[in-house]
């Protein structure tokens, strides 16, 4: 009996201690590490130089670099993020009505997502390019001028946002089509018989019925919105993000430091400072769909 009670106590924690030994090592001491050497003077090669405290922040927020980084990003992000999400809310509530060959759209809608970035790049890249691309085409048969989408901020941010719209708009959309098909169809018919209009429901039952879902896409959105890093450096081909840094992001600016000036010390203080602006705005994307959505 004493052996079973034993069991029964420790049994638990053991099935969970791999996860927790696995961050411990993958996450955790990363996160000290990079807290540690962002208070050093640190070269990538020869290890820690010297202890500077908090030097490294004091000159993080007096560089003009990492403040256009971080208005690229901001930038990229509201451009991209916010069509995505909507978009994609529109296609799952469009795959929620009764279609034929729901799975073959389904799969349809996912494959962006399921192809590689560098191909994403490759093909956007042909896409944008000023000459010969489809784009610069249409343009000509309009009568417009070419466009050089590297060369100034708003269009190589537009671009960059258009690779991320249709990379993961289909991977949000069926999130959201998931949760929908969870949604109690009781209610849905319990609009129709109080004569709620189709937009009245979806606006009253769907979107509080799938308010953590919204939450989750929010906060996963907006990480991945301010990690952004592989789709800006193949539009451009170097982390500097064009000849005036107009399409730099913070991850970007944060690898030329870190692998091509080799000042980790540098490059720890920006993924600290990226780490603080991630948290800050996901509870703040948290709080506001919490708000605008009601609570079922």
């Amino acid at each position: 009996m004493p052996f079973a009670r034993w069991d029964r106590r420790i049994t638990p924690y053991l099935f969970v201690a791999p996860f927790f030994a696995l961050f411990a090592v993958f996450g955790l001491y990363p996160l000290l590490r990079t807290a540690w050497m962002s208070l050093h003077r640190w070269d990538l090669l020869d290890g820690p130089v010297a202890f500077t405290g908090l030097a490294n922040y004091a000159e993080l927020f007096t560089d003009p670099h990492f403040y256009n980084a971080l208005a690229n990003t901001a930038s990229i992000f509201l451009a991209a993020t916010v069509p995505q999400l909507l978009a994609a809310l529109g296609i799952a509530a469009l795959l929620d009505r009764p279609l034929r060959g729901r799975t073959a759209w389904q799969a349809v809608v996912l494959l962006p997502n399921v192809v590689p970035v560098v191909a994403v790049a490759l093909v956007f890249t042909q896409l944008l390019g000023r000459d010969q691309g489809l784009v610069a085409w249409v343009l000509a048969s309009l009568g417009a001028s070419p466009l050089d989408w590297q060369a100034h901020a708003w269009s190589a941010h537009l671009g960059v946002a258009l690779m991320v719209i249709w990379r993961w708009t289909g991977y949000n959309a069926l999130l959201y089509l998931a949760a929908m098909q969870s949604v109690p169809r009781e209610l849905h018919e319990a609009a129709a018989l109080d004569g709620a209009s189709r937009a009245r429901a979806f606006r009253s039952v769907t979107l509080p019925g799938i308010r953590p879902t919204l939450v989750f896409t929010a906060v996963v959105s907006t990480i991945g919105g301010l990690q952004l890093f592989a789709e800006p450096t193949l539009f451009g081909g170097a982390s500097a993000g064009g000849n005036d840094r107009q399409f730099q992001t913070l991850v970007m600016y944060l690898y030329e430091n870190g692998f091509e000036r080799f000042d980790a010390g540098y490059a720890a203080t920006i993924s600290w400072v990226l780490f603080a602006l991630c948290a800050v705005l996901a509870f703040a994307n948290t709080a506001l769909v919490r708000r605008f959505v009601g609570r079922g």
